[in-house]
């Protein structure tokens, strides 16, 4: 038997030795997956898949592309390629260079791509990542087909039987599958596409400048670093209408610019096709921008620079904002502000919203500029309102009382429907009045950036609250949405559904 070692390859070799094969008059087969925690499935899997060809090639999913939730990988991405080219039946294994097996299937070029039984029905796919294989294989000469042993779950087998998740984390799982099932969960979800969405709050520009440290200058006392490379996002109020917009299609932004240095042609160009904006320029200000200094190692952040005025609007912009907003707030669903308290939202603005918006969905930030002075209790009316523990005990002027207490206060005093309240590494709780408190574990366990994170647990619950979700499965939706986005460099990319959807999936299995 050939060393598992020497079964190992990259993808540019296996494609090499695939191409050689073929040459040589050989059907080459090639299964594609995570394998994580290998079972007999996998193994009756792999060899029935042999059986089909001359040779069978393995490729396997990276660490940094599996989106189990907490503790997945059970196995590192070296372990797990060690683990497969262990079985006879497996000729070569590479671990994958992309998040999906489309491109590698083009590389590799196989007669034969297999999946297991479970994956026969195409159009019951919800990631169309399966019709998206097909076509690959197909405009390479080759042919999807399907092995029929029986399947199991490793989700299933890793959360009922290996423990990877903390004793918090797999009681709060164990109840809550008792009473939903993912795939009510992902219809309900799916659900959301009718709905007419605004997001109104300020666009924010992320940049993020990657430096390397040089140590102490030998003059001054300070760090110097050098500049590597860098990159820009759409942050604030448009990171949040890209989120909303993967559920919602129908999705309009009301927003800031600065006329000064407007940026627009770069914001536009990084808003998703389905947001439709409205601009309106501010003549004293440039658009907000954010610049942070990472290392680029540990994306440790060094220093931020902040180019933005922060005093309130003219009154007369003011008055073009809130007048378009009276004449367009009743044909919106549910209205969403991103208030992150740097001058657009004042006092007037917030009467229009409490006043017309049929859904008011709310979150107030704090953040260097603003601390101690955007509270949610500037707004009088609100039906959703997802903050941090710091900003409503800001708000409450409370620094110890119970949590609890201060929620219950906050959702009398705004008449609030909903309340979310993110706990950081602790997790959330949710309050509704008829159904009291739950609380939500944390449901990640890397975090790369807690940049955004926010964004996307109001942007992903808010719709959730306007349809009306039970309270402990808008904050299983909104934790799930934040474990996605602590693992997103900055607002580099959107939760998209079909992502969650998988997340989900994997954690109640």
């Amino acid at each position: 038997m050939r060393d598992p070692e020497e079964k190992i390859l990259t993808i540019k070799a296996m494609a090499a030795v695939v191409e050689s094969l073929h040459r040589d008059g050989k059907r080459v087969c090639l299964c594609h997956g995570e394998f994580d925690l290998v079972h007999p499935g996998h193994i009756m899997h792999l060899r029935a898949a042999r059986q089909k060809g001359d040779a069978l090639v393995v490729t396997i999913t990276p660490d940094r592309f599996v989106v189990k939730g907490p503790g997945r990988p059970v196995f590192n991405e070296a372990l797990r390629a060690r683990t497969l080219a262990a079985l006879e039946c497996v000729d070569f294994v590479a671990i994958n260079d992309r998040e999906t097996a489309v491109e590698t299937i083009r590389s590799i070029k196989p007669r034969i791509y297999v999946k297991g039984s479970e994956y026969r029905s195409i159009d019951a796919d919800i990631t169309g990542r399966i019709a998206a294989e097909k076509e690959a294989v197909e405009s390479v000469g080759g042919e999807l087909q399907f092995t029929d042993e029986e399947t199991f779950s490793a989700s299933t087998l890793a959360n009922r039987h290996y423990g990877i998740y903390p004793p918090d984390t797999a009681k709060f799982l164990k109840e809550f599958r008792a009473r939903y099932d993912p795939e009510e969960i992902i219809r309900s979800l799916e659900s959301l596409e009718d709905l007419r969405v605004l997001v109104v709050g300020e666009a924010i520009i992320d940049e993020y400048h990657y430096v390397s440290t040089m140590g102490k200058s030998s003059k001054e006392p300070i760090l110097t670093t050098r500049f590597e490379w860098g990159e820009s996002f759409a942050g604030g109020a448009l990171a949040t209408a890209n989120h909303v917009a993967g559920f919602c299609p129908n999705v309009d932004l009301i927003t800031c610019l600065g006329a000064r240095a407007s940026q627009e042609e770069f914001v536009r160009s990084r808003l998703k096709p389905t947001v439709k904006p409205k601009f309106f320029f501010r003549q004293d200000a440039e658009t907000i921008v954010k610049r942070r200094f990472v290392e680029k190692d540990f994306l440790n952040k060094i220093f931020e620079i902040c180019l933005l005025n922060d005093s309130p609007l003219d009154p007369a912009l003011t008055r073009e904002i809130c007048g378009y907003l009276e004449a367009m707030l009743d044909t919106y669903d549910l209205v969403v502000v991103a208030d992150f308290g740097h001058g657009m939202i004042g006092a007037r603005m917030v009467g229009t919203l409490c006043d017309r918006a049929r859904f008011l969905a709310v979150n107030t930030q704090r953040n260097s500029a603003n601390l101690g002075f955007n509270l949610i209790t500037k707004y009088p009316r609100a039906d959703y309102v997802c903050i941090d523990e710091p900003e409503i005990r800001l708000a409450a002027h409370d620094r110890v009382g119970s949590l609890e207490e201060l929620v219950l206060a906050v959702s009398k005093s705004l008449s609030c429907q909903l309340v979310t309240i993110t706990l950081g590494r602790r997790g959330a709780i949710t309050y509704r009045d008829r159904e009291g408190y739950h609380d939500i574990p944390v449901l990640s366990t890397e975090v790369v950036d807690t940049v955004g994170a926010g964004d996307a647990v109001l942007a992903i619950t808010a719709p959730c609250a306007a349809r009306g979700f039970a309270a402990d499965l808008v904050g299983f939706i909104g934790n799930s949405a934040g474990a996605l986005a602590v693992k997103i460099v900055g607002n580099r990319s959107s939760v998209e559904p079909v992502t969650l959807y998988k997340f989900m999936r994997s954690m109640l299995k």
